[in-house]
């Protein structure tokens, strides 16, 4: 038996969801069909819910909203980067205007 995980990708996981959320079939009835886990199907049909289209942008791929939360997150950090070193500066030249 091999320990590697299957993978699904977004148009898979998508057809699931609908069989569930618009054919009115069980997560264990459409688990069955597709030879998933209904607790799986669980999983992706609460976060279709709450993500729609951006839900499974797979291959470690993040959502734009935190792509975006990412990125804003490196600069800040690069700010406050520049902004200690001003300071740095801006101490050692009053010291030596003394």
């Amino acid at each position: 038996m091999s320990n590697s995980r299957r993978t699904f990708d977004k148009e898979f996981k998508i057809r699931a969801v609908k069989m569930v959320t618009e054919q009115g079939l069980s997560r264990e009835e459409v688990g069955k069909q597709l030879d998933v886990h209904g607790t799986t199907i669980g999983m992706w049909v609460k976060k279709y819910q709450q993500d729609g289209g951006v839900a499974f942008p797979g291959h470690g791929r993040l959502k734009p909203q935190d792509e975006e939360l990412r990125r804003l997150r490196r600069e800040v950090q690069q700010l406050k980067m520049e902004r200690d070193f001003l300071k740095k500066t801006a101490i050692f030249f009053a010291k030596e205007q003394n």
